[in-house]
């Protein structure tokens, strides 16, 4: 019963990581883009659209579904290291926690409340909005590649599970 239960679990964090890289991905190679693209205040006013928009149940339920589920996997993985695939399991939890996860809560959170006050026509806004897309995209970047190496471990332990 808990090789089943271990694998369901493992399996929902290699679709839950994998479903988010896949959100930051496509912020990374095209969304920001083009918001960097419009003007300024167009380009701040869609973010700021953005995200309020993104905070609802699916988004986080499966954003935050899975950190929560990361962090209960990876005690279990962490304290049967010698059984097969549990080390891979424990990676891809702490890659997932720590570079989905907190580098949301302290880097882009941090930028996107920064952005919240601004008058998009403002030359406050205007002045913020290159450094805003600079430092957001590459607080981005690592969480694509974290959450995309987080959903290879959890699949490249599913091999042995």
């Amino acid at each position: 019963m808990l090789d089943w239960l271990t694998t369901s679990l493992t399996f929902l964090l290699a679709l839950g990581s994998g479903l988010i890289a896949g959100v930051f991905f496509a912020f990374s190679s095209f969304v920001m883009g083009a918001l960097g693209r419009l003007p300024a205040a167009q380009g701040i006013a869609a973010m700021q659209s953005i995200n309020v928009v993104v905070i609802n149940p699916i988004f986080l339920g499966v954003f935050m579904g899975t950190a929560l589920l990361a962090l209960l996997v990876a005690g279990y993985a962490l304290s049967h290291l010698s059984m097969p695939g549990m080390g891979y399991v424990a990676l891809g939890s702490v890659l997932y926690v720590i570079g989905s996860f907190a580098v949301t809560v302290f880097g882009n959170v941090p930028l996107n409340e920064a952005l919240v006050p601004l008058q998009p026509d403002s030359a406050d806004a205007a002045l913020f909005w290159p450094r805003y897309l600079k430092d957001w995209v590459m607080w981005n970047h690592v969480r694509t590649v974290a959450s995309l190496a987080a959903s290879g471990a959890f699949i490249w332990a599913m091999r042995t599970l």
